[in-house]
């Protein structure tokens, strides 16, 4: 079966309540919590062009993960990656992770992109694309980013810790870092 990646927009807007719902059961399903998101969210989302939705050729809602900027647009955070329990295990994860880090590029080329996940497999995603393990020092500061946590049963080991250290793994992509090793090849190839 055919699934199609792509940006979304307000034609996507009838799955928003779809997403939410898979969101919050896949959440319960890790024993961690995820932001909790309403449909208006994820309509706004769509509609501004920071989203990826993934649909079956069949029409079915497949897959979903969005754009949200911190500081003053200074980090991105890739947010809410989502697959349908039906399309799992068939590397579609991969795919709207790959679309939604292309996106955070196009719209945003200078901005530090991060995502936190306890995840191994989003880990393993995000460092073949080339993020790096980082100490949540290196993440926005923003409060508001952190607010997001509150909905996971391990918030207070995050607040406790001065918002600094948690269960979660913070990964970095920095463009700065990218274009600093590609000049150094450059360099040792002359």
């Amino acid at each position: 079966m055919e699934i199609n990646v792509s940006v979304a927009d307000k034609s996507h807007a009838m799955y928003a309540q779809e997403i939410c719902d898979e969101m919050y059961v896949s959440a319960q399903e890790r024993g961690t919590g995820i932001a909790r998101r309403t449909p208006e969210y994820i309509i706004g989302k769509m509609e501004a062009g920071k989203a990826v939705i993934a649909i079956s050729e069949d029409g079915r809602f497949a897959g979903f993960s969005y754009i949200e900027t911190w500081e003053g647009k200074k980090y991105v955070a890739n947010s809410g990656l989502i697959v349908a329990h039906a399309f799992r295990g068939i590397g579609l994860a991969k795919r709207i992770k790959q679309r939604i880090f292309q996106l955070s590029r196009e719209l945003f080329p200078d901005a530090k992109i991060f995502s936190i996940t306890t995840g191994a497999a989003v880990m393993k995603m995000n460092y073949e694309i080339g993020f790096r393990p980082v100490p949540f020092a290196e993440l926005t500061h923003d409060p508001e980013f952190w607010k997001g946590c509150m909905g996971c049963r391990n918030f207070p080991i995050l607040e406790n810790n001065n918002y600094k250290m948690c269960l979660c793994t913070g990964l970095l992509y920095d463009p700065k870092e990218h274009i600093a090793i590609q000049n150094e090849v450059i360099k040792m190839a002359q």
